[in-house]
């Protein structure tokens, strides 16, 4: 009996070791993920900020294309 106790803790200890690096694993995920995230956002509010400009000029202040 003392033996199938002893298997069965190595059982236990397999399956959590294997959960430690599944969570570990998902973490470095997370993380890669968050990383993206913030860039696309600073890279979001540029576009924005972008847009928000007058980019357009009057009329007045274009020149002509070159074949007039």
């Amino acid at each position: 009996m003392d033996n199938d106790l002893e298997q069965r803790l190595i059982e236990i200890e397999t399956a959590l070791s294997l959960c430690e690096k599944n969570v570990d694993d998902l973490n470095a995920v997370v993380i890669e993920q968050g990383k993206k995230i913030d860039y696309l956002l600073k890279q979001n509010q540029y576009l924005l900020a972008k847009l928000e400009e007058d980019v357009v000029k009057p009329l007045s202040e274009e020149t002509p294309p070159p074949h007039y």
